[in-house]
């Protein structure tokens, strides 16, 4: 629900705001996510290990007690460093919401800490209210003031915060009520000196892995804004947001489920061969029939859902679709890092990331041409995402093979899609008209075809 309602104004939203505020918006967000992810110092995965919920409530503790000290840090730096900073990502249009930023941070870096203790706890479903309500705050404040003739970055912006900021109440609220007692009684200074230097392997070591994770992800958009326009970032932005979107459904509560279920398959088997198997099988048969359908139609999707202007992100996302493909059926399984503490294997796994991302965007803005990025960069994460995929199954003691066989069976199922919709785009050049509907009826049929499997994905789910 929460999802949809932003499938549902995204419509509306793109042709109240330019690609420019699309753009002055990502980059604000791209520079405060590289620092979210390190708020807690990467203590909030250890939430998740220990046996006993009162040691796990002392390590809740310490990841907030983190989020005000790096909350603290990033002020300083964007009272005495604005001017650097500026210089470096090459936005001026950002000085007037640089001191955004440390609030930004906070909302998020506090929410994360919550957000893996309610994991910990399986109240899953106490996450979808809270998203829920997040969503509607934010889609309606966007579309109030966009109504209003305000259209600005600063409004993407704000609305940002403000989700955030709503996101941290509620849920804090929920876990007060239930934990209260538990967090009173249990949580101590010296047990919170006593998780920091317990699980310092994490700051120390599993920091310097996600940051560059996290600064690989904002990478596209804080080069594409160097080399390039605002515009060509905003394009990016919509392109990236739409190709998640149909996956982030159903992305975010198995990826928590698995990683829940992880931790306790380790203490009790030693393994999680099984448990990856089946969780692969799950992702191939969801990401790959939209992504098929997204790299064949995604241009004329753009110009007729979100205006003409916004066709240029179509044909981003049609070079985009085989990376997120993979980041799809890949990124939930690196959460095995943290179970296995093999926080030195995914800091190799990240650099990679990084440097192939960095190299391709480079080549592609030296040569001013934004196609030859794009593709290069998706390339280098088809390639990334699979050396994750393996090392992981390797780690979790599962079968490659099998998995390999969900991968070509799934992959001869999407064919017939991709077969009808070259014909009736390429051979037979219908209108756009014509083409989405098409996709449409044939992702029906999919899902007509396979609902049995649809449906015992969402009782599991559940």
């Amino acid at each position: 629900m929460a999802q949809a309602l932003g499938v549902l104004t995204s419509p509306i939203v793109t042709r109240l705001f330019a690609p420019e505020a699309y753009g002055i918006s990502t980059i604000f967000s791209s520079v405060t996510t590289i620092i979210t992810v390190i708020a807690c110092l990467r203590y909030e995965p250890a939430i998740m290990l220990p046996k006993t919920h009162e040691e796990a409530a002392n390590v809740l503790a310490v990841s907030l007690c983190s989020v005000l000290i790096i909350t603290l840090f990033c002020t300083s730096i964007v009272i005495w460093g604005s001017g650097p900073i500026l210089r470096v990502i090459r936005t001026p249009d950002l000085k007037n919401y640089l001191w955004l930023i440390p609030v930004a941070v906070f909302f998020s870096g506090a929410y994360l800490a919550l957000n893996y203790w309610n994991t910990r706890t399986t109240h899953f479903g106490r996450l979808s209210v809270v998203q829920i309500i997040s969503s509607i705050t934010m889609q309606t404040f966007k579309l109030t003031a966009g109504f209003a003739g305000f259209v600005s970055g600063g409004v993407l912006i704000g609305t940002g915060i403000l989700g955030g900021m709503v996101s941290l109440g509620a849920l804090a609220w929920q876990i007060w009520q239930d934990d209260k007692r538990l967090f009173i009684s249990c949580v101590r200074w010296q047990e919170i000196a006593n998780g920091f230097v317990r699980f310092r392997r994490f700051p120390i070591i599993d920091t310097w892995g996600i940051l560059l994770n996290s600064i690989s992800w904002q990478l596209p958009a804080l080069m594409l804004s160097s080399f390039f326009s605002l515009s060509i970032v905003g394009f990016y932005a919509l392109a990236l947001t739409v190709i998640q979107m149909p996956l982030g459904i159903v992305y975010g509560a198995l990826a928590q489920v698995f990683y829940q279920k992880a931790c306790e398959e380790k203490n009790v088997k030693g393994n999680n061969g099984r448990l990856v198997e089946n969780l692969m099988d799950k992702l191939i048969f969801i990401g790959i029939m939209p992504t098929a359908v997204l790299a064949m139609v995604g241009e004329e999707l753009f110009a007729i859902v979100f205006g003409a202007r916004w066709s240029e992100s179509g044909r981003y996302t049609q070079i985009l679709v085989p990376w997120i493909f993979f980041w799809f059926i890949s990124s939930p399984l690196s959460s095995l890092f943290s179970v296995y503490e093999r926080q030195g294997a995914a800091f190799s796994v990240h650099s990679i990331i990084f440097l192939s991302r960095a190299i391709s965007l480079y080549i592609g803005g030296i040569y001013q041409n934004v196609y030859l990025a794009l593709g290069l960069f998706s390339v280098t994460g088809v390639a990334s995402y699979a050396l994750i995929a393996a090392w992981n199954i390797r780690l979790a003691g599962a079968d490659g093979k099998r998995i390999l066989f969900s991968f070509l069976k799934y992959s001869l199922h999407s064919l017939p899609i991709l077969l009808s919709l070259f014909l009736v785009k390429y051979i037979f050049q219908l209108g756009a008209i014509v083409i989405l509907s098409s996709a449409l009826l044939i992702v029906i049929f999919y899902f007509f075809t396979f609902r049995s499997k649809y449906i015992s994905i969402q009782t599991e789910m559940k």
